[in-house]
């Protein structure tokens, strides 16, 4: 099942070099008390998966690589009850790194909870 399933993601979307998914609210998976909100711990996990996702869309085949830097900046809290989802796009490949952007909404992606941006390195076959 891995770590993503055990959080329930799911696939949204994917293009040439974009994916979506989405990470269901779950009460299990609140951070604070009653607050109703989503941890940081699941939503930086989305973003990890979704951000890798991306490089792989991108390549067009699943090539083994490493989180080297993931910046998350938090916006605003998740409405209580909402599943969140991510969209990331990987917009560089140089060499043997991969550099994505992504945000994070419950809803609507004009009013983002979460911005990410990520470098990747590719293990291996880098071509």
């Amino acid at each position: 099942m891995g770590h993503g399933g055990f959080l329930g993601m799911r696939y949204g979307n994917h293009g040439p070099d974009w994916f979506e998914a989405e990470l269901p609210w779950r009460e299990d998976l609140v951070g604070a008390g009653n607050s109703g909100v989503l941890a940081s711990g699941p939503i930086i996990s989305l973003f990890d998966n979704c951000t890798s996702m991306a490089i792989w869309t991108r390549r067009g085949r699943f090539v083994p690589h490493v989180t080297l830097d993931l910046r998350i900046d938090y916006v605003r809290a998740a409405v209580p009850g909402r599943s969140v989802i991510a969209r990331a796009e990987c917009y560089q490949l140089r060499g043997d790194l991969a550099f994505v952007r992504a945000l994070a909404h419950d809803g609507d992606a004009a009013d983002p909870l979460a911005h990410a941006a990520a470098i990747f390195m590719v293990l291996g076959d880098s071509e």
